[in-house]
């Protein structure tokens, strides 16, 4: 049996202007959503031309959540998006030119060369890069959280995860820690199906990953992943709350990986007809469907829009390829701290 809240669809144009957003604002979030897709479209052709070391990770489908999620985000707010998240890279204002430099390895990328090709966040944005074991970012979030807390900021931590990730015992360790001292942080379940080929039905026994909130002492909320605006809804009451002393909140976005785990995976073990159900709610084009109906998104806009996203990133796929590689004298700098780093105090 369900325990979780399970979030409403957003309705009319009123209910989205009492969440926060006006009409421009709408726009703007369709825009971040077909340059998140626009990028890992592109970052497929990179990677068949070789310019992409490694094997390479997409969120096609996730496209709803991660705009939504960000979009809700406070400018002093931090977050931990992951591999299937690129659309709060874009939506917190990383430009798509630096996403390719990195997909290549080139010195102008968020890590400037010297780390995995979905491995990036540029903190001058309030983002902290991902390590591959993806549920360790949960207790980073949780650090966060208490150092806002300890600080008296009032700042909120975003912490993602997939519903693989659900199983380890970071996921866990983190949201005792944070339920335990109500700490500002919102955990965002990426849950997209399938952890690579695992189903979920051997992941978890309860029917959903946000059923395990209240096990926590705090709320959980199970929203449909490919509507922005509930996403964003739901994610934005879950911040707000955490900011004004509310404690956690676990999101779950129930989505589909639309692609393989990676490249090198045809996810062959996805029921074709699952695929096929699923793309009916493909998450841009609901969203566009919904402004043409609610929100007189006309002819004239959606082509301005759209041209100007591929504009944007035909001109960012010709300056990442100038950007130089990294020079390998620079291989060490920002990776071990300095002693000036060390002069102030941790805890200031």
């Amino acid at each position: 049996m369900a325990i979780a809240r399970e979030a409403e669809p957003v309705g009319s144009l009123k209910e989205v202007r009492e969440a926060g957003l006006d009409r421009e604002d709408l726009l703007d979030v369709y825009r971040n959503m077909l340059v998140t897709r626009g990028v890992e479209e592109r970052g497929h052709i990179l990677y068949r031309q070789g310019k992409i070391p490694g094997s390479f990770y997409t969120g096609r489908g996730n496209e709803a959540a991660a705009v939504g999620v960000a979009t809700a985000m406070g400018t002093d707010d931090v977050g931990t998006p992951l591999h299937r998240d690129m659309g709060v890279h874009i939506t917190r204002g990383v430009e798509p030119w630096r996403i390719f430099a990195q997909y290549m390895g080139r010195a102008d990328g968020p890590t400037k060369g010297k780390d995995g090709n979905v491995h990036m966040a540029d903190s001058n944005l309030g983002l902290l890069a991902m390590v591959s074991h993806l549920p360790a970012m949960l207790p980073v979030a949780v650090g966060c959280a208490l150092a806002f807390r300890i600080r008296e900021e009032s700042r909120v931590a975003v912490a993602w995860f997939g519903e693989g990730a659900s199983a380890r015992g970071d996921t866990h360790e983190g949201m005792n820690f944070a339920g335990v001292r109500q700490l500002p942080v919102v955990f965002i379940c990426d849950n997209n199906q399938w952890a690579y080929s695992t189903p979920t039905h051997l992941q978890y026994a309860t029917e959903h990953v946000a059923d395990r909130a209240q096990s926590y002492g705090f709320e959980g909320v199970v929203v449909d992943g490919t509507d922005v605006l509930a996403v964003y809804r739901e994610a934005k009451r879950a911040i707000e709350k955490a900011r004004a002393g509310g404690g956690p909140t676990l999101v779950e976005c129930l989505t589909l990986r639309m692609e393989g785990h990676a490249v090198h995976d045809d996810a062959f073990y996805v029921p074709k007809d699952m695929f096929e159900e699923w793309a009916k709610n493909d998450p841009i084009e609901r969203f566009r469907t919904w402004l043409r109906d609610n929100a007189d998104m006309s002819d004239e806009e959606e082509d301005e829009i759209t041209a100007g996203v591929k504009r944007l990133l035909t001109e960012s796929m010709r300056r990442a390829d100038e950007s130089p590689m990294p020079d390998p004298a620079t291989l060490l700098d920002g990776v071990y701290a300095t002693p000036e780093d060390l002069d102030t105090p941790h805890h200031k």
